[in-house]
């Protein structure tokens, strides 16, 4: 006869595992409570991860709000400068009135 694995030298009650240290009551009732403590422990685990996902989410959107204000920003105060050149360059004094000054023609 064959064994289990369809090993010709071994029979099947040679492929039987006799386990004579069978579990008792107590002992399905702490294993199901060391279950039930690590199921907790791994609730728990995946509320702080979430919590951290909802921050890291947050933190993300108002670093990217700021970026846009202070991009906004920059833009804004270029613009001004292309569109107010004049004023600028007026409270400037021009070429001829530093020629003027320094006694140059």
């Amino acid at each position: 006869m064959s064994g289990p694995n369809g090993d010709p030298s071994m029979s099947t009650d040679d492929g039987i595992i006799n386990d004579e240290d069978e579990f008792g009551n107590e002992e399905y009732a702490d294993i199901n409570s060391m279950l039930d403590q690590i199921n907790s422990y791994l609730d728990d685990l995946e509320e702080r991860n979430d919590a951290l996902n909802g921050k890291m989410h947050d933190l993300l959107e108002s670093n990217r709000q700021a970026r846009l204000e202070f991009r906004s920003q920059l833009l804004g105060s270029s613009t001004q400068e292309e569109r107010h050149p004049a004023e600028e360059e007026s409270s400037l004094p021009s070429k001829e009135d530093l020629n003027k000054e320094n006694g140059g023609s």
